[in-house]
């Protein structure tokens, strides 16, 4: 599934790299019931939604200090692969693609822009979600935070991704809901978009990450227009009027 940039149509980009949790698939609720089950193992009550929610861009231990405040930082460490392991029996039992992704990936693939997935989330679990929802013919290329030696921030995984899906670093845009997926897109050279619809804690600026735009949901990426412009790429030229 390879691109060019002849291949985009209607001003599209080439080629879209996503992050997936917070900017795909809203997976706090089996995050949610991954901490929820530790926490019964452990006869602690269950923690709301709204408590975890912000921490799941921020990553497996994130999330479980989040769940138990109480414990040391290596304490949590240590919980790291239990909570993967939990994790993985939850996998797409509860969550689901943001509402307007799907009609967004679409209207991608009828432009002829190819999409994949950059996300930190280990490659293994991230491929177990793909077949649940429909994605694994469909994604050109999936990179995991295990997949190199490097994982966003930095732009390895950007760049490695773009390369196979045979799409120009600079032809391809990113779109992530987290600081570092924004960071990691202008360390590849690459336009980004904030997906305002993912998971921020309270005191996130996003506005401050300096993201090339800014869309509060899925939906406003169906269209060409908010999508920004990789080099090279000319904006859809402007509606002429017709005769008077």
């Amino acid at each position: 599934m390879a691109a060019s940039a002849a291949t985009a149509r209607e001003g599209y980009p080439p080629g879209v790299l996503f992050d997936l949790d917070g900017t795909l698939l809203d997976s706090a609720p089996d995050m949610l019931a991954t901490v929820n089950r530790m926490r019964a193992a452990r006869g602690i009550a269950p923690m709301p939604l709204a408590a975890l929610r912000p921490r799941v861009s921020r990553g497996a231990r994130a999330m479980a200090a989040a769940a138990f405040p109480d414990l040391a930082e290596d304490e949590i460490v240590a919980l790291v692969p239990e909570f993967l392991d939990v994790y993985r029996g939850e996998l797409g039992r509860h969550g689901a693609p943001f509402p307007g992704v799907e009609r967004m990936l679409a209207a991608l693939e009828s432009a002829g822009s190819v999409w994949g997935i950059v996300t930190n989330k280990p490659e293994y679990l991230a491929r177990d979600i793909l077949p649940q929802l429909g994605w694994e013919r469909r994604c050109a290329v999936l990179v995991g935070g295990d997949t190199l030696a490097e994982r966003k921030p930095h732009p390895l995984p950007l760049l490695h991704a773009a390369r196979q899906a045979g799409v120009a670093a600079a032809s391809c845009v990113y779109v992530g809901d987290d600081a570092r997926d924004i960071a990691a897109a202008r360390a590849a050279g690459m336009p980004s978009v904030v997906a305002l619809w993912g998971y921020r804690l309270h005191d996130d600026d996003p506005v401050a990450w300096l993201g090339d735009v800014m869309v509060e949901t899925p939906q406003d990426l169906v269209g060409p227009g908010r999508w920004p412009r990789p080099a090279g790429q000319a904006h859809p030229p402007a509606a002429t009027a017709g005769p008077a």
